[in-house]
Order: structure tokens, then C-alpha cells, then sequence
């Protein structure tokens, strides 16, 4: 069997490097700019990441040569990307019977579209599995277990990418047939994870993190239930186990991103300084926008957003939290 990574990222290659023995071959493609000459050493470094790769491991530029005969097909690529390169799949000759597996989490701008309904837009026929969960790549690599959710509307090809892509001691898959509560769970709780990296930095203390993680849940379940996703899969790993893993964890770049907003820096020269892509970052304006939409409150995620695109000072960020007209805490029922 064959699988092929689309994206040398970080975790894309660790993915590569996780699933190295599940497969008998591997193949990692990347645009030619994104192919270093030590990447092609099958060796990776990105501070504080690093990916030995093994010699079979095949990496290259070629889509059509990377796609050929490949049984599953990982798309890590960042969200800005996903359409562009599903267009060149189309391209390539991607065949109906290869899975396409998305593991890019956040919301197209400005469609407000969640990624398996852009990779449908461009590859209506395909068959689609969304991967999401608490999925650090730094600990991955260091031997840390994990599990993760596999959500499609065809469960079939949900269990195929399960049994094949199942790591013992390692990596953990669950199937689900929620795609939008999956899909919505991992990309949403980035805006929390800013928040957190917020509050983290100006000393707020664990009961701020507590409450900020609380509330935010609150807002990651009512947009998505709004939008069609079961509350019981955003208390699951794509969902809670995303969200307090991604919120605690300085291997977090949203964390990171939130931490550097905290001490009052720019966020032109926070993503500048950390030179790779936080989703967190686009996501939420295009949860404040589709909240808008819907009708929704989110003050959270409008926080970190006045945070992230006005000049607005940290404290008073935590002003307009704190300080908000008084409300009822909603349920929702799980079943």
C-alpha cells in the first residue's frame, strides 16, 4: 500500500514519519519552494522540530508522480491552500477510489466555508475523511500517545483510513460520521487557544483559564449545533480533547500567537517571529463573521479578534470580558 502526504510542514512530515511503517511506500509532496535540499536528505528541521525520515520515504514535487497508485492521500496543507491544491489534484488525475484524508483545520476567507466543503466545491466525486484531534507534533515525535477522530459521510472509507492509519501505543483513531461537528471542533477551538496564550501571558491565573476554556467551549457548541454538528462530538477529541491539549501547551503556535498578543506585541511581527501558519489567527475572523451571520454572540472570540486585528491594549481586552451585561449560562443536552 501507498501513502502520500501533501505538505513537508511539520506535521506533515511527522505524520509521514508516524505512518512510516503502516505503509510500503511513502511519498511527501510539496511545492519546489517548499523542498529544501535537507529536506530532501529526509531530514527536517524547524525550531524546535526535528523529523528523521526513513530512506524509503520518496519526496518530490511531481503531484501526478506523488498521487499515483496511492491508496490514501493526507492533505496538510494550510487552509489558504486547500483549494488551490485541490484544483491541481483534479489536475493530476486524482481517482475517485483514492481517499482523500484533510487534516488542515480552520474556515476559508471570506466563503466562511469549512474545508471538506471547499475540497467538495473542487472534487465533488472524491472520497473524504476528515482527521482531527488533539494532535501536537512535537509530542507525537517525542513516543507521546494520542488519539484522534475520523469523521466522513462514508463510513466505509472512515474505517479504512482508521484501521490503516491506526499506530498501536501511539496513535489511536476513532470513526464518526459528525463531519461538521468534527470539522468545526478542531478548527474553532483555535481562537480559544489564542485566548488561553492570552490570558497566560498577562498572569491571569488558572481560574481565568479555566473559565476563558469554559466559555469558549460555550462558543465553539453554539455556533457549531447552529450549524448542523452534534453537541456530543464537540465534548469528543476533535472537540474538548483538541481544545484543552492546544490551550495548555507551549508546542501550540495559537497558544504561542496568543502569549505574544498578551505582552502587547503586533501580531505583523508575532507571525513574522514564528515564521509558520496559525489558523487560530483567520479563523477568528471568520468565526466572528459567520456568528454575525448566524445571529450569535461569541465574546471571546470577538475579544481575541479586536485583539489580533485593532489596537486595542491587553488590558483592555480583559475589561470588556469582565465587564459584559450579566447572563444565564446555557445547557445543552448532549443526546
Amino acid at each position: 500500500m501507498k501513502l502520500t502526504v501533501l505538505g513537508p510542514g511539520c506535521w506533515g512530515l511527522t505524520l509521514a514519519w508516524l505512518l512510516n511503517d503502516n505503509f510500503d511506500e511513502v511519498c511527501v509532496w510539496g511545492r519546489t519552494q517548499d523542498i529544501s535540499d535537507e529536506l530532501k536528505q529526509y531530514k527536517r528541521t524547524t525550531k524546535p522540530l526535528t523529523v528523521q525520515l526513513d530512506d524509503k520515504v520518496e519526496i518530490t514535487d511531481d503531484l501526478t508522480k506523488a498521487i499515483d497508485g496511492a491508496e490514501i492521500i493526507l492533505l496538510v496543507v494550510a487552509t489558504s491552500g486547500i483549494r488551490p491544491v485541490c484544483q491541481q489534484l483534479k489536475a493530476a488525475g486524482l481517482k475517485d477510489n483514492q481517499i482523500l484524508v484533510n487534516l488542515s483545520k480552520g474556515l476559508e476567507l471570506p466563503s466562511l466555508k469549512r474545508m471538506s466543503e471547499v475540497i467538495k466545491d473542487e472534487l465533488p466525486t472524491s472520497k473524504l475523511v476528515v482527521l482531527s484531534g488533539p494532535t501536537l507534533a512535537k509530542e507525537i515525535l517525542n513516543g507521546c500517545p494520542t488519539a484522534a477522530s475520523v469523521a466522513s459521510d462514508d463510513m466505509e472509507a472512515a474505517a479504512f483510513v482508521q484501521k490503516h492509519c491506526n499506530v498501536p501505543s501511539k496513535f489511536r483513531l476513532y470513526t464518526n460520521s459528525d463531519v461538521i461537528g468534527v470539522e468545526l471542533g478542531g478548527s474553532l477551538k483555535n481562537v480559544i487557544a489564542i485566548a488561553s496564550g492570552f490570558a497566560d501571558a498577562m498572569k491571569l491565573g488558572d481560574n481565568c483559564r479555566g473559565s476563558l476554556l469554559t466559555r469558549g467551549m460555550a462558543e465553539i457548541v453554539r455556533v457549531s449545533v447552529e450549524l448542523g454538528a452534534s453537541p456530543s462530538t464537540l465534548y469528543g477529541l476533535s472537540g474538548m480533547g483538541d481544545l484543552i491539549a492546544t490551550c495548555s501547551s507551549p508546542f501550540s503556535r495559537n497558544f504561542t500567537v496568543g502569549s505574544m498578543l498578551g505582552k502587547g506585541k503586533k501580531i505583523d511581527d508575532i507571525l513574522n517571529e514564528l515564521g509558520s501558519v496559525a489558523e487560530g489567527v483567520k479563523t477568528s475572523k471568520a468565526l466572528c463573521e459567520l456568528a454575525a451571520k448566524l445571529g450569535l454572540e461569541v465574546p471571546v472570540s470577538s475579544a481575541i479578534y479586536e485583539a489580533v486585528y485593532t489596537d486595542i491594549t491587553p488590558e483592555e481586552v480583559l475589561n470588556k470580558l469582565m465587564n459584559r451585561k450579566l447572563k444565564q449560562e446555557e445547557e445543552y443536552k448532549l443526546m
